[in-house]
């Protein structure tokens, strides 16, 4: 497959403390790359300064003219506001010279129907409000997304819609995806290669020849990696 990105050594500091270092890794077109590693180890750095937002020493190489979307946690919008995500995608559209028709397809896209459109974001369900974030994220045809913890505001039920989503995405359109991600199911189940990060990068692989015991203690520390491989272990018990 053709590659899409290449990171080699990557690291950022802030006010001279290194928050990641030494991160290297690669994505072809077409591949889903999950990112994991405990609270505060540099993932959403990680990707913030893959799109350009944080300044950091090392190399990132897209391939030329690559579009990228990106779907934060959240965003810095009052929610209180009588603001729709029908209103935000306009505003984006229109800012990028896109007709009206192609809001009205990325919303269905995602499954966002004219009621979810029209409603202020502060009424809408996690589920709902995330789907909208990817909606907007779709708007110009991006190659590749980037999400952070996309289902951190969502209860279990809608988790794996929003996993099935996104893998729907990458089969109708063809995209690359980098998700970083808490969920080890996910990582088995859709990611074509998996980066464990803890400040540096310690891990690079397809999931199933690279996770074990070890390497799941290295990254989360002894007492946290059981809970994640307890997790997988029940949800494969729960699909057999």
């Amino acid at each position: 497959m053709d590659k899409l990105l290449s990171v080699k050594n990557l690291s950022v500091s802030f006010e001279g403390k290194p928050v990641i270092s030494g991160i290297s890794f690669d994505l072809s077109v077409g591949e889903n790359l999950a990112i994991i590693g405990p609270n505060g180890s540099g993932k959403t750095v990680l990707l913030k300064s893959l799109i350009g937002i944080l300044p950091y020493n090392g190399e990132v190489s897209w391939t030329p003219h690559t579009k990228i979307g990106y779907v934060p946690q959240k965003i810095d919008a009052d929610r209180h506001l009588p603001l729709t995500i029908e209103n935000l995608l306009h505003a984006k559209a229109g800012a990028i010279g896109l007709k009206k028709f192609s809001v009205k397809n990325s919303l269905e896209e995602v499954g966002l129907g004219h009621s979810a459109a029209k409603t202020p974001i502060g009424h809408l369900s996690g589920g709902e409000f995330q789907r909208a974030l990817i909606a907007f994220a779709l708007l110009g045809n991006p190659k590749v997304l980037l999400f952070d913890e996309p289902t951190a505001s969502i209860d279990v039920s809608g988790e794996e819609l929003i996993y099935e989503l996104i893998h729907e995405l990458q089969d109708k359109r063809g995209i690359s995806a980098i998700v970083v991600s808490h969920d080890l199911s996910f990582v088995y189940n859709y990611a074509t290669n998996v980066l464990c990060v803890n400040k540096t990068g310690l891990c690079f692989g397809p999931p199933e020849k690279t996770l074990n015991a070890q390497v799941l203690e290295k990254v989360y520390g002894p007492h946290k990696y059981f809970h994640h491989f307890h997790h997988k272990d029940q949800e494969e018990h729960k699909n057999a």
